[in-house]
């Protein structure tokens, strides 16, 4: 077995499980989960059509570069959602259709650290744990960029030092954050393609939440966006990754794309076909569709706004919790201990969260997940609510 596997910590949601396990919530009342992070709204009518009208096609094997009207209709929506040069931006050269962000934010980091170079792979904690586990399993040893209440969410590069930077073969940052919520502004975005272009690293930019925010006229910027605004035509370092699971409401689709600089994009197109994670031609169909159509995610982002606003209305007197700038999720500091919150929380109300520190690593001192929960707020407004109305409960009482 490859010994790699032993660095592993366990999955969050197998850690939750161990911490409910034998536990029996004291309400007959009907429970609610918000520890994952999976939309529950229908998806829409025209994607399960498309993919029905073309169950045909599981007859065939699908190529691993995917359709070229798929890779069309995603770099047209890039090119209309990020202001992308028509020109320049090319389907065949600058996008590769994946699996989901998943598995290519794993891949990722397979196919492009060298192991034998004492690698670090750089990423913003809290992180989404697909990050450690591809450092890990590469060959490279993680480094934790902490984002606290203290930082605005957003990490220090500037406090980064350049021996770290030296030995930074790739660097995964989420904007915006799963969990915190914070998207990077622009200036981060250019700090960060600076140092890419001094220390020569890639950075892998998890955009899966880009399309759900708080301000209609002010969507969060992308690193594609800001590296062409600064002149990189070529999108040197530059790896954009997203998908139709939080965007359409469709995430057992398993559809999404890597973006970017064409010479990193060949090389990992190179590594998938011997990976052989082909998307199956119903899903790429479907894929199609739901790129081809914006009112549908623009009716999505507006169910989840009323949601977020809504139960931050019934918590924010009771804990000490933000608006995110975009995403789903809400990031509060517990009372106590994150684990012992969630345990209790789930047997008085039968209400599910994650705790924040199975989301970090404590790093120079500080967990920045610890004291802290993820809500998932995926279900629902009145569901939502009411589990809003459920913790409020909960806190009311211990008070």
């Amino acid at each position: 077995m490859n010994s790699r596997l032993q660095l592993l910590h366990s999955y969050p949601f197998e850690k939750l499980r161990v911490l409910l396990g034998g536990q029996n919530p004291l309400t007959v009342e009907a429970g609610l989960s918000l520890g994952i992070g999976e939309p529950q709204y229908p998806p829409p009518m025209f994607i399960t059509d498309a993919l029905t009208t073309h169950l045909s096609g599981v007859c065939k094997y699908p190529l691993t570069k995917g359709l070229p009207e798929l890779r069309q209709a995603i770099a047209s929506w890039l090119c209309q959602r990020y202001q992308l040069p028509v020109s320049t931006f090319e389907s065949e050269r600058h996008v590769l259709p994946v699996n989901g962000t998943r598995e290519a934010l794993f891949a990722i980091a397979q196919a492009i650290v060298d192991s034998q170079q004492k690698p670090l792979v750089l990423m913003t904690n809290p992180f989404y744990q697909i990050y450690e586990g591809a450092a890990l399993l590469s060959g490279a040893e993680p480094y934790y960029l902490n984002t606290t209440e203290d930082s605005d969410y957003l990490p220090d590069f500037q406090a980064v030092p350049d021996t770290t930077w030296e030995r930074c073969q790739l660097i995964y940052i989420c904007s915006p954050n799963n969990p915190t919520g914070r998207a990077m502004p622009r200036h981060y975005l250019e700090q960060l393609l600076n140092l890419a272009d001094r220390f020569d690293f890639v950075i892998a930019s998890d955009e899966c939440y880009s399309e759900i925010y708080q301000d209609e006229d002010n969507p969060p910027s992308g690193l594609l966006e800001v590296a062409a605004d600064t002149g990189n035509d070529d999108f040197r370092h530059c790896l954009v990754f997203n998908s139709l699971s939080k965007r359409s409401s469709v995430p057992g689709l398993r559809s999404g794309f890597v973006a970017g600089n064409a010479e990193l994009i060949d090389q990992f197109y190179r590594y998938r076909t011997y990976h052989g994670c082909a998307m199956p031609l119903p899903i790429q169909h479907a894929s199609i569709a739901a790129w081809r159509d914006e009112q549908h995610v623009i009716d999505n982002r507006a169910l989840y706004r009323q949601t977020i606003n809504d139960v931050y209305d019934v918590l924010n007197p009771v804990l000490s919790v933000r608006k995110p700038d975009g995403g789903f999720f809400l990031w509060p500091q517990t009372p106590e201990d994150d684990t012992e919150f969630a345990r209790r929380l789930f047997v008085e109300q039968n209400i599910t969260v994650l705790p924040g520190q199975y989301l970090s690593r404590s790093f120079q001192g500080v967990d920045p997940g610890q004291n802290r929960v993820r809500l998932a707020l995926v279900h629902s407004q009145i569901e939502c609510l009411a589990a809003a109305h459920s913790i409020r409960d909960f806190l009311t009482n211990e008070n």
